[in-house]
């Protein structure tokens, strides 16, 4: 335990998810060797975030402004939406270049052990926007973990009656992997997704 401000610090860099009590230490530390206009670009940085940076009104990805970029964007397909957990996973799938749609994001996925069930996540939104009739397809690309499958299925049972086509993302194995690292489920969804191939 140190004193005072530095140990404010680290308590602090400590809340940030996945920095644990060593990693707030180095991160600390070395913030006090620093050069002061390092830190005050970090500072500025953050103060600016929270200051400019908010929520998409459409979307609910993160926007400079009342809608993102990929909202305001007319060369984006309006009857297709992706339907993603956290704003991270948008730009994952924009890395791609494979899709040319909308997004919705959720701000999460149903954990009964966490305590977040559906009305804690941005369902009713993404109703709201499927209900103009505008939309043909549902991709649902939430996380393949126990969270993830659990938010799909509530998500394709409640926009079954619209009439929707409703997809969800492949998920086996990565390329250049070795099968003998794959865990069980992984290897399961491979085989069930297998395609056939033409010689």
């Amino acid at each position: 335990m140190y004193e005072g401000a530095i140990q404010d610090l680290i308590d602090e860099l400590g809340r940030l998810p996945g920095v644990g009590p060593k990693s707030a230490q180095r991160i600390a530390f070395h913030l006090l060797a620093a050069e002061s206009a390092d830190v005050g670009r970090l500072v500025a940085a953050l103060q600016r975030v929270q200051a400019e940076v908010r929520f998409c009104v459409t979307c609910y990805n993160v926007a400079e402004g009342e809608q993102c970029r990929i909202c305001k964007d007319p060369r984006r397909t309006d009857d297709v939406i992706c339907v993603v957990e956290e704003p991270k996973d948008v730009v994952a799938i924009e890395r791609t270049r494979e899709f040319r749609g909308r997004y919705h994001v959720l701000g999460g996925a149903i954990s009964p052990i966490e305590g977040v069930g559906p009305d804690d996540l941005r369902v009713k939104e993404l109703m709201t926007r499927l209900m103009d009739g505008s939309v043909t397809e549902l991709i649902i690309a939430t996380d393949p973990n126990l969270e993830g499958e659990a938010t799909a299925a509530y998500l394709a049972r409640l926009v079954g009656p619209l009439g929707l086509a409703v997809s969800r993302l492949a998920s086996g194995l990565p390329v250049g992997g070795d099968l003998e690292y794959a865990d069980e489920i992984t290897l399961g969804r491979a085989f069930e997704g297998r395609r056939r191939i033409d010689a």
